[in-house]
């Protein structure tokens, strides 16, 4: 695969996708948006890939929309203006929806659209330095793509504050609110993805597919019997397949399970 916006690194079983655009601070024009969306399609249905970080080169994890893409687009046509903005929401939907587990590693900046990056992947995991920020409304315009990621993590009431005010959120601040799951110290950043990524490898990979799928299933439902129907299935249909036969046998048998990998 190759990229003029992105450098993927394979660490073991996981790959980590850097932005490369540290002179605009990673911000998205068409090409990085064209990108990531392909990158993250390849990954997700490479089955030697079982988790993908998100990181960026630079100062900044990335500081959202270069703003002379956004001028370009707002002048112009507007089904070509409408077009673009469809592949900037695809792209978020394209991470949010993987069945290989994501990880956004956030070191500085992660504004508007980098925020809406983080809140898109399944797993955070921040630096002290990190700054988030929904900054769009002081560009005169709304964190419509990102809307539905970024209100899923961090919840409607704040949203209705941040949304409007564009306040920057520092790394403990968007850990207590819930778009971040852990905030280190930056020299500590790489060893705690690192930690989460061994953690994410422990577990069965259809396993992890289907505790997600489940997730989006039940998320703001009431538990009716339609839904209790769908669980009944969901784990009677998993505990018959192999993966999960393996993995109880590995526990009973006191072994790791086969999608385990090696120590070195």
């Amino acid at each position: 695969m190759n990229y003029t916006t992105l450098k993927i690194e394979r660490r073991g079983d996981a790959a980590w996708v850097w932005m490369a655009r540290p002179e605009v601070h990673n911000a998205f024009d068409e090409t990085l948006i064209a990108e990531l969306s392909e990158v993250f399609t390849v990954l997700d249905h490479d089955p030697t890939v079982r988790a993908i970080v998100l990181a960026g080169e630079g100062k900044s994890f990335s500081a959202g929309a270069d703003l002379n893409w956004m001028k370009r687009q707002g002048a112009a046509p507007q089904d070509e203006n409408l077009s673009d903005a469809r592949k900037l929401a695809s792209l978020f939907r394209t991470i949010s929806t993987c069945a290989t587990p994501t990880l956004a590693r956030v070191h500085g900046a992660a504004l508007g659209g980098g925020m809406g990056l983080a809140a898109a992947c399944d797993i955070c995991i921040a630096s002290t330095q990190a700054l988030f920020a929904t900054s769009e409304v002081r560009l005169g315009i709304i964190p419509a793509a990102i809307g539905p990621y970024v209100v899923r993590a961090i919840g409607e009431r704040h949203a209705y504050r941040y949304f409007q005010t564009a306040e920057r959120i520092s790394g403990e601040r968007a850990r207590e609110m819930g778009l971040a799951h852990e905030v280190t110290e930056p020299d500590a950043l790489d060893a705690k993805v690192m930690e989460i990524v061994g953690a994410l490898l422990a577990g069965g990979p259809a396993a992890q597919a289907a505790a997600t799928d489940l997730i989006r299933a039940v998320a703001h439902r009431a538990v009716d019997d339609a839904v209790l129907e769908d669980t009944a299935r969901r784990i009677a249909m998993l505990r018959a397949m192999p993966e999960a036969k393996e993995g109880l046998s590995a526990f009973l048998e006191k072994r790791p399970a086969a999608w385990v990998p090696a120590k070195a």
